[in-house]
C-alpha cells in the first residue's frame, strides 16, 4: 500500500491540506496516511502524531524563546516520518517548520518524494531561499501564477494550481435565525488561528465592539474561530458580558454567516480572499510585538500586508498595522465605511476584478491530481 505523510504547521494549513486529501481519497482509496495536523485532517480519519498547538508560534521573538522546543519537534517529526517511510511527504505552508523537516527527511531518505503546497512568499522577502529549495523539494504547488518565474529561474518543478479559497463550494444551507436575529446586521470578525495572534488582537477587537455598541444597536458581531481557538475567544467574550457577540467554528456555518455579513474586520492573511469572494467589504488589522515588527520591516520587499493590495500595488482594503491597530482606529475605519456605502461598493468591485484575474476553481483537485501522479510514478 502506498503511503503519504501530511505535514502542516498551523490550523490554516491543516484546512488546506484536508481539502486536497478529501479530493485524493475520492480518486484513490488505497493509500495509508499519517500527519502533523489538526481537526480538519482528523475529521478525515487521519491522526496527528502530536497536537498542532505545540508548534504554532508567531514572530521571531516567540520562535527564539521556544527555539529548543521547536528544534526538538522538528527532530521528532523527522524521526516519525522516516519510521512511517512514506512514498510522499506532502508539506503545506508554514515553511519555517515544514521545509526544515522536509530538508532533513530528504537527506535521510532521498527516495521519499517531497511536494510542497503554498510556496514560501519569496516575492515578499528572502528570495535567495529558492536556490536552497532545489536541493530537497521535488515539486512546488503554487497558489498564484505570478510566483512561477521565481521557481522556473532555478528549474524547480512547479505547477500553478490556483488558490483553494477561491474554489466553488456547495454547502448545505443552515437556518441561522436561531443564532442571529433577522433585524441585526452582521459584522464578521477574524482574529486569526494562532493563539499568539489571538491574544494580541482580541483585547483590541473587544474594545472596538464595546465602542460600536455605545453608538449603534443594530449590529451583531460574529467571531470566526477554529476548533482550537473557540473556547479561548468564548471565555473572553463571556467575561466581558457582551450579549450581541457569537463565536462559531463550524466551517459551513462560518461560510454562510460571512455571506450574510454587512462588513468584516479581519487579521491580515489569506482569509481576506474568502471575504472578497463573499463580496463583503472589510478592513485588515495586524499587530505583533515591537521587536518582531522592526525585524519584519527591515526584511520585507512589499509595501502592503494584504494580497489584494500587493497584487494591485495600492491600498484597496485599508490596513491598520502595528500602532494603527488599536480599537479607536478600527472603530473610526469601520464607521467611515458604514457611513459611505459607495466606498463599500467600490471596494467590493475592485476586489472582484482582482479575484477574476486569480480564479482557478479547481485548486484542491489540481493538487490532488499531482499527488496521484507521483503515487503512480508518472513524474
Amino acid at each position: 500500500m502506498k503511503k503519504i505523510f501530511i505535514l502542516t504547521g498551523e490550523p490554516s494549513g491543516d484546512k488546506l491540506a484536508s481539502k486536497v486529501i478529501s479530493k485524493l481519497k475520492i480518486k484513490e482509496h488505497d493509500i495509508q496516511y499519517s500527519c502533523v495536523g489538526g481537526s480538519h485532517l482528523n475529521s478525515l480519519g487521519i491522526k496527528s502524531i502530536f497536537d498542532l498547538k505545540e508548534i504554532t508560534y508567531i514572530g521571531f521573538t516567540s520562535v527564539l524563546l521556544n527555539i529548543f522546543k521547536i528544534r526538538n519537534k522538528i527532530n521528532k517529526t523527522v524521526e516519525e516520518i522516516i519510521k512511517f517511510n512514506p512514498d510522499i511527504l506532502f508539506s503545506v505552508d508554514s515553511p519555517d517548520f515544514t521545509l526544515r523537516v522536509a530538508e532533513k527527511v530528504k537527506k535521510l531518505n532521498s527516495k521519499i518524494k517531497t511536494i510542497h503546497y503554498v510556496a514560501p512568499q519569496v516575492w515578499v522577502w528572502r528570495e535567495g531561499r529558492v536556490k536552497k529549495f532545489k536541493k530537497f523539494l521535488d515539486h512546488i504547488l503554487l497558489l498564484f501564477d505570478f510566483e512561477k518565474k521565481y521557481f522556473d529561474k532555478e528549474n524547480i518543478p512547479n505547477t500553478f494550481v490556483g488558490h483553494p479559497l477561491l474554489e466553488q463550494e456547495i454547502n448545505n444551507k443552515i437556518d441561522l435565525s436561531s443564532m442571529i436575529s433577522s433585524d441585526k446586521k452582521i459584522i464578521s470578525i477574524f482574529s486569526g488561528s494562532r493563539l499568539s495572534e489571538i491574544n494580541l488582537l482580541l483585547p483590541i477587537l473587544i474594545d472596538f465592539i464595546e465602542m460600536m455598541n455605545k453608538k449603534f444597536n443594530d449590529f451583531t458581531f460574529v467571531f470566526h474561530a477554529t476548533e482550537e481557538s473557540k473556547d479561548l475567544i468564548k471565555n473572553k467574550i463571556n467575561s466581558e458580558k457582551l450579549n450581541n457577540v457569537d463565536v462559531v467554528s463550524d466551517e459551513n456555518i462560518k461560510s454562510q454567516i460571512l455571506e450574510k455579513s454587512f462588513f468584516a474586520v479581519s487579521k491580515s492573511g489569506t482569509v481576506s480572499l474568502e471575504i472578497c469572494k463573499a463580496k463583503i467589504p472589510s478592513i485588515i488589522i495586524y499587530k505583533m510585538n515591537f521587536l518582531n515588527y522592526l525585524i519584519v520591516k527591515m526584511l520585507i520587499k512589499v509595501k502592503y500586508a494584504n494580497i489584494i493590495n500587493i497584487i494591485n500595488d495600492k491600498e484597496i482594503i485599508p490596513e491598520l498595522i502595528q500602532k494603527e491597530c488599536n480599537s479607536r482606529e478600527v472603530y473610526n475605519s469601520v464607521v467611515y465605511f458604514l457611513r459611505n456605502p459607495d466606498l463599500m461598493k467600490k471596494q467590493v468591485n475592485q476586489c472582484q476584478k482582482t479575484l477574476n484575474s486569480l480564479e482557478n476553481g479547481l485548486s484542491s483537485g489540481n493538487a490532488a491530481n499531482i499527488l496521484l501522479n507521483y503515487i503512480k510514478n508518472q513524474y
